[in-house]
């Protein structure tokens, strides 16, 4: 069994430690860069040469400042998919090294600066499910770009004016020629980390299945541990015009069938996390006691019905703030019933009674199965909201990633 957790070596970071320092970290105003974030900064680039008309230039000891100093704008990672999306921000990057200038004529020396404003990075990763189960981050796709370029050549000297005309095209050329290194050393680097981290997590993950869908599969064996299995929908008495109906003894079964429905979404926008789920249903099948009477009681019919809705759907949005201070919010939840279609028992003979019964107990059940799901749902998860101090159940279980035989949490 010890073959397959995962042994911290001695020194080496643990994923609990770093996540914590990372919430303390987005407790600030302003939060920038991310602790121990693996990119390099300085950035040191190879040696750089440009020729053009009049010469070349050479450039060395080129050093690229400001990598890790960004602001995330925005993150949106749709779980399903095992994809994040990612934009960031960079205020100013700057590049700094030394040149030379030869031209047929003479030749000058020094340092320089480019000075880059508003640089603007966005990249997409994805991660995979291995064959061994261990989930593993792939190559990711990066661009980087600017607003605007400034530069400060010192020791030109002679050249000064003459290289007015061609310092654009050089400053252009410096960015296009320290891409690759940037998008390649923050890639590899990322990668390597993210994988590293990920490698020890013991939690195994079919590679059928995304890891949150076996998260709902977990949901749907707790509902029935719950009995909530068939579902006991309370009872529901309901006056239409001179008619009183009740419905009684209603059970719902099926929403154990619980399942994923559409992509599972998470977004980061002004240090806020939004995540946007939809699970449903497959078809339910449902029993239920129904009694129609004249509201003075004169007459009244009884039977029972058996009746199917096609689905149940949920939608929920929930917000959590960067700062785990904070506790989480219901944004917004939506509940959909799919077609309800009923089967009748006990009408006996076809009088006004039972007509009026067949044509309003669907939407009757509607509203009662509504009635019973929708309230109960909203305040059971606003409950659960309301209790969840998020920044105390991350510290009391986050050693629980680092240690397999406690990683049943998840």
């Amino acid at each position: 069994h010890t073959k397959n957790q995962q042994v911290i070596k001695k020194g080496e970071k643990k994923i609990s430690e770093y996540i914590l320092k990372v919430l303390d970290h987005y407790k600030q105003d302003d939060p920038v860069g991310i602790p121990d974030a693996p990119i390099p900064d300085p950035l040191s680039i190879p040696p750089l040469a440009h020729s053009f008309s009049v010469g070349k230039m050479n450039f060395k000891d080129v050093k690229l400042y400001g990598l890790t100093k960004f602001r995330i704008q925005h993150v949106k990672a749709d779980i399903t998919a095992m994809k994040v999306e990612t934009a960031l921000t960079i205020k100013t990057l700057n590049v700094i090294g030394n040149y030379t200038l030869s031209t047929w004529l003479s030749r000058a020396n020094g340092p320089f600066t480019v000075k880059l404003t508003d640089v603007y990075v966005k990249a997409i990763a994805t991660l995979e499910v291995k064959k061994n189960g261990q989930l593993e981050a792939q190559d990711m796709n990066m661009d980087i770009t600017f607003k605007e370029i400034a530069m400060d050549f010192k020791g030109l000297g002679f050249f000064a004016n003459m290289f007015q005309g061609i310092i654009n095209s050089v400053g252009t050329f410096i960015f296009d020629s320290i891409k690759p290194f940037i998008l390649r050393e923050v890639n590899t680097n990322m990668t390597k980390d993210v994988n590293e981290q990920v490698r020890k997590i013991p939690q195994k993950f079919p590679n059928s299945i995304s890891p949150f869908d076996q998260l709902i599969a977990d949901v749907r064996h707790r509902i029935r541990n719950a009995k909530l299995d068939p579902y006991i929908v309370n009872d529901y008495n309901n006056n239409v015009g001179i008619f009183d109906i009740y419905m009684s003894h209603t059970w719902l079964y099926g929403l154990s069938s619980i399942h994923r429905v559409g992509d599972i979404i998470f977004e980061i926008k002004n240090n806020t996390v939004h995540a946007l789920l939809e699970v449903g249903t497959q078809r339910m099948e449902g029993k239920s006691h129904w009694e129609v009477s004249l509201v003075a009681g004169l007459m009244s019919k009884a039977g029972t019905v058996d009746f199917s809705v096609e689905y149940l759907r949920v939608q929920v949005v929930l917000s959590q703030t960067m700062d785990t201070r904070n506790p989480p919010k219901l944004e917004d939840i939506q509940l959909e019933l799919g077609n309800i279609q009923v089967r009748f028992d006990g009408a006996g003979t076809v009088d006004y009674l039972v007509e009026f019964g067949i044509n309003v107990i669907p939407n009757l059940l509607r509203y009662q199965i509504m009635d019973a799901l929708e309230s109960p749902v909203k305040q059971r998860i606003q409950e659960v909201l309301n209790r969840l101090n998020v920044e105390k159940i991350i510290k009391e279980n986050v050693d629980k990633i680092d240690n397999p035989s406690a990683i049943e949490f998840l």
